[in-house]
This record gives C-alpha cells, sequence and structure tokens, in this order.
C-alpha cells in the first residue's frame, strides 16, 4: 500500500552536548560523589536539570 514504506519510527530522546568551565577541585568532588552513589555524572546532572525546570527554577 502507498505510504506503508514511509511509516514513521518514534524517535528517541534528543542529546544536546554541554560544554561548562568548572573548577578542577569542584568536579573531581562531583565525580567522586557520583561514582560512590552509582551514578554517571552526565545522568545526575541531567536530573538536576529536569527537576530545576519543573520546579520554575527553584531547587
Amino acid at each position: 500500500m502507498p505510504g506503508d514504506s514511509m511509516a514513521a519510527t518514534p524517535k528517541g530522546p534528543q542529546k544536546v552536548r554541554i560544554d561548562y568551565n568548572i573548577d578542577k577541585p569542584t568536579y573531581d568532588q562531583f565525580v567522586r560523589l557520583c561514582s560512590s552513589k552509582c551514578y554517571a555524572p552526565q545522568v545526575a546532572v541531567e536530573r538536576m536539570m529536569k527537576k530545576f525546570v519543573e520546579s520554575g527554577g527553584q531547587f
């Protein structure tokens, strides 16, 4: 049937690369804490950003 080969498949979430300058001691401590809690640092940052947005800019 026409159009069957053009069926849209759902796309996964798009990812955006961010770049920030963070002082080394703060970054190292953050990475150590993430490791101790079994979180990847990017997952922790993503969750914090989501929480910040959902709360209207409040932590």
